[in-house]
């Protein structure tokens, strides 16, 4: 599965997190290098690398970092 629009992220523990917004690609070999998670109008946008992705399955890709971990970042 690729990194897709729309495809729902979630955090290590299963926590929805938000959707894939925007998936930013290497110009010069056209693998991607980055994506956003869209976490709706109230929150900011999330932005991962692939190395952060645990799994993807069934349309799903869960991170490799809980909510936690990143709400301690802010």
């Amino acid at each position: 599965m690729a990194i897709e629009y729309g495809t729902e992220v979630v955090d290590k523990s299963g926590k929805l997190l938000g959707t894939v917004g925007y998936v930013i690609r290497n110009s010069w070999t056209g693998e991607i290098s980055k994506f956003t998670v869209n976490q709706g109008v109230s929150k900011r946008d999330l932005t991962f690398s692939p190395g952060d992705i645990l799994e993807e399955k069934e349309s799903k890709i869960r991170l490799s970092v809980s909510s936690d971990e990143l709400n301690r970042n802010d």
